[in-house]
């Protein structure tokens, strides 16, 4: 595993690679999102992009899906992976929704923690995307990276890699990281046919401490 300084060095190297990575999913309100970040658990975004337009305009709110069924939200989400209990997800977390928070999406962790459907990951994507704040998410592109780049260990936990990322860079960064992270994973840091050969400043072992910015 890297030094806490090469790895600032490499997520910066990353950070520099993609400087304007953004989500790629189109949302419009911080409960589009929610349904989003369920539906996308292990599955592409190709998948959920084919379903996510339609879902919107049928479940426009909480209380659209509320006096839905699970039956009928897996009609519109039968060709994304799992479809079966991320439609008991939508549904059980928008019935929380309107329980407990007024059928606003909510915008503490422990809060976001206590929706079905909702784990430490996607907490942190909606924290930061949703409602700006300071939050470094861990998917499948982030673990392959951080692990690939030597950021963290091999067998590194995403809670690990979540903790020594979120040390070794300021909170400032933590969103752009994430973002920048995910974009190398999808166009270089694949699973397979890895090119990251092709930009060595990603395995530079520094001596020295960078400075602070990117």
């Amino acid at each position: 595993m890297l030094t806490k300084e090469a790895a600032q060095h490499v997520i910066y190297e990353i950070m520099k690679l993609y400087p304007n990575a953004v989500p790629m999913m189109h949302y419009q309100n911080p409960f589009q999102l929610l349904m989003v970040v369920i539906l996308s658990a292990q599955a592409t975004d190709v998948s959920v992009a084919k379903v996510k337009d339609k879902l919107f305009e049928r479940y426009p709110n909480p209380q659209a899906v509320s006096e839905s069924s699970p039956e009928e939200i897996e009609s519109y989400i039968k060709t994304v992976g799992l479809y079966r209990n991320k439609a008991k997800y939508i549904y059980k977390s928008s019935c929380q929704l309107l329980e407990k928070f007024d059928g606003k999406v909510p915008n503490t962790r422990k809060e976001l923690q206590s929706l079905t459907g909702i784990g430490p990951k996607s907490a942190n994507i909606l924290l930061n995307v949703a409602f700006s704040q300071d939050a470094f998410a861990v998917d499948t592109h982030v673990a392959r990276v951080c692990k690939h780049h030597k950021i963290v260990e091999e067998n590194a936990t995403p809670k690990q890699i979540e903790e020594r990322v979120t040390e070794i860079i300021p909170a400032k960064y933590w969103g752009r990281a994430h973002q920048s992270m995910i974009s190398l994973g999808r166009e270089i840091c694949t699973p397979r046919n890895k090119k990251c050969h092709e930009y060595p400043q990603l395995y530079k072992d520094l001596e020295e401490e960078p400075t602070d910015t990117v």
